[in-house]
């Protein structure tokens, strides 16, 4: 895992200039990768990286330059299936100077062109300059894994690991772009190549982009495909899931540097734990947190995998104060920061104390059909089928009369979702389901001032998820919910929390779900496999059933939350009325200050439960005042304790 920082400057610049400049963008990095630093500086090239030392520690330093000088790669990652690919290039007569997996996918690069980029298994963000060309191939991972954001700069084409290096170079304007804020408030991600930056912009999954001074040519390296679907038996297709599994999670154990697992008690992270314990040589090293809630508390779980394949198990209990871990998350996301973040970064930091490498469980929901509302899509459904004037006019008022608990997926709140989303079907229901609890259109205009709207403009955040259902790829309604999942919620939301939560203290997840085989493997299953007898997540409990105990794979799904709606009645209750009441955004001309005040009576006073709202407000305004407006960390935590502190 690294962090890899370059400039294509428009005109031949002055080198000592370039190798300044990219120095401060891979400093603005350093966290990514602390063990070293490499740069290739020429007058029409700069590239820098700061490297986590995993693979050939003692001689993988990069950039790595092919011998005759035309080639030199720089790279972020890990490409599992190296080893395989380097036998074959040495075949072809390829020499090898290192042993890292780099150079590997340099070679492969010299050998095949794009095509040698296509047969690099793993997650990746690399830059490759040919210069011969004078041309440079930027390239990031199949499902998203790595990042990798870009500007044109007065200088030239930059890009980054993250946004913190391009921001270092002092030229690109801090510049909210609104039309991406307003869909991060309706999807609670940033779609397609948008960030909340108006003159930067990200590289998709799956896509390559060639640079030269004044071109930039992008293409698609792969496109998921969800046939020709599976046509043997489900004893069969168990059988090849588990042989690939386990050959996945051996290659994702590769490492010269001390490596665990997290171990959340979910079936996913148990059965890569059960893998890996299976594949290591000695016992695993395990690690999970839990909260003091035994509700949401899933470390009992933990426990008894990590007892069964006997792993070397570390655990915590976390009381985090959320608010305050908000500035720090939110810093190193560099956009406003899910709940779900804090596990993550609570998790790493307590990983990151034993071990440099952690394989995780995340892309099984995505991939399986792990979560709730794939089967609360079904069950809209046949709620739709009941006479709408019977739905709207008696069920309707009904459904209302239920008090909200303020807990975690209450049941006043999944009676209202589902009377809302059964006036709609297809694409339009799944969209309406993903603004649900946060803003949907309607609210999003009570919110934005008549100016801000108006630049904004009529498009409506929800219909970008169309393209998803519409592509052809999918035809079974699971797999266009899973295909639209995996291309936003799991790519652009998911996966970047878990790289920045774990690189905040340098260390390097690893996913095998996500690996493309196995992603490949799980999106030609039938559909009907995917969730059968209305059990969500069916094919992984069967599988399962060979590793895990069967209590823990049949009980109901936990998930790890916070009882945000009641702490905004309670604790955070002043914290969250001091937002509306002082909030930036509001005092230049975003948001309406009214609206906001509107929101937190409302929940303050147990009418409706806005908590996800008055969340992602509190931590637009603090992304806004730490990366718009300069607002240093500590001055933020300081800003929250003086809240909490006064708190009723």
């Amino acid at each position: 895992m690294c962090g890899i920082v370059g400039i294509v400057p428009r005109e031949p610049a002055n080198p000592a200039e370039l190798n300044r400049l990219v120095r401060l963008m891979a400093g603005a990095v350093v966290h990514r990768g602390p063990d070293d630093a490499g740069f290739f500086v020429r007058p029409d090239i700069a590239l820098g990286i700061r490297r986590l030392s995993i693979i050939d520690v003692e001689g993988g330093a990069q950039p790595i330059i092919s011998d005759d000088g035309c080639a030199t790669i720089v790279m972020n990652g890990e490409i599992y299936n190296y080893r395989t690919l380097r036998r074959e290039l040495e075949e072809r007569g390829q020499g090898f100077k290192t042993a890292s997996d780099t150079e590997v996918a340099l070679h492969a690069w010299r050998v095949w062109g794009h095509a040698g980029l296509d047969r690099l298994e793993g997650m990746f963000g690399l830059a490759i300059w040919n210069a011969r060309d004078r041309r440079l191939t930027i390239a990031r991972d199949w499902l998203g894994q790595k990042s990798i954001y870009y500007a044109e700069t007065p200088l030239g084409f930059a890009f980054a690991s993250e946004i913190k290096g391009l921001l270092a170079l002092g030229t690109i304007p801090r510049e909210l772009d609104l039309q991406t804020l307003s869909h991060y408030m309706s999807l609670r991600y940033l779609p397609g190549d948008r960030t909340l930056f108006a003159g930067i912009r990200k590289v998709p999954p799956a896509h390559a982009v060639d640079v030269s001074a004044t071109e930039r040519t992008f293409r698609r390296l792969w496109t998921p495909a969800y046939a020709p679907k599976w046509s043997a038996s489900e004893a069969e297709a168990l059988d090849a899931l588990d042989h690939l599994m386990r050959d996945v999670v051996a290659e994702h154990l590769m490492s010269e540097v001390p490596l665990g697992a997290f171990l959340s008690g979910g079936i996913d992270s148990s059965l890569v734990v059960a893998y890996a314990a299976k594949a290591s040589h000695e016992p695993l090293r395990t690690f999970s947190v839990g909260v003091d809630v035994d509700s949401q508390n899933e470390l009992p779980w933990a426990r008894r995998v990590a007892t069964q394949y006997a792993t070397r198990h570390y655990e915590r209990v976390m009381q985090p104060d959320l608010a305050r871990l908000a500035p720090r998350m939110t810093k190193a996301l560099e956009e406003p920061v899910d709940p779900f973040a804090a596990g993550v970064y609570v998790v790493s930091e307590v990983t990151a104390e034993q071990v440099t490498v952690a394989l995780g469980g995340d892309g099984g929901d995505e991939l399986f059909a792990g979560y709730d509302r794939y089967l609360g899509q079904e069950l809209a459904e046949r709620y739709s089928q009941i006479p709408a004037p019977l739905r709207r006019h008696v069920l309707r008022p009904l459904i209302r009369l239920v008090p909200e608990s303020f807990g975690y997926k209450s049941l006043a709140t999944k009676l209202r979702w589902l009377d809302q989303v059964a006036d709609e079907s297809g694409v339009e229901r799944y969209a309406e389901s993903a603004a649900f609890l946060r803003f949907p259109h309607a609210l999003k205009q009570a919110i934005f001032t008549d100016a801000v709207w108006q630049r904004i403009g009529p498009t409506e955040s929800e219909q970008l998820l169309a393209e998803y259902f519409g592509n052809g790829s999918p035809a079974a309604l699971v797999d266009k919910m899973l295909h639209a999942d995996c291309s936003t919620r799991l790519a652009e939301h998911q996966l970047p929390i878990v790289d920045r939560m774990a690189m905040a203290h340098s260390l390097e997840a690893r996913n095998p779900f996500l690996d493309r085989r196995v992603a490949e493997f799980a999106m030609r299953l039938p559909a009907e496999w995917k969730m059968k007898s209305r059990r969500i997540k069916y094919v992984t409990r069967k599988l399962g059933e060979r590793y895990l105990p069967h209590d823990l794979l049949y009980r109901k799904k936990q998930g790890f939350g916070f009882p945000l709606g009641l702490w905004f009645r309670s604790e955070l209750r002043h914290l969250i009325e001091q937002v509306a009441e002082t909030s930036r955004l509001a005092e230049h001309g975003v948001f309406r200050r009214e609206e906001m005040r509107r929101l937190v009576r409302e929940h303050v006073a147990g009418r409706v439960d806005h908590s996800y709202r008055l969340w992602l407000l509190f931590t637009v305004e603090i992304w806004y005042r730490h990366y718009i407006e300069g607002e240093p960390v500590d001055t933020l935590e300081a800003l929250i304790d003086e809240h909490l502190s006064l708190r009723h």
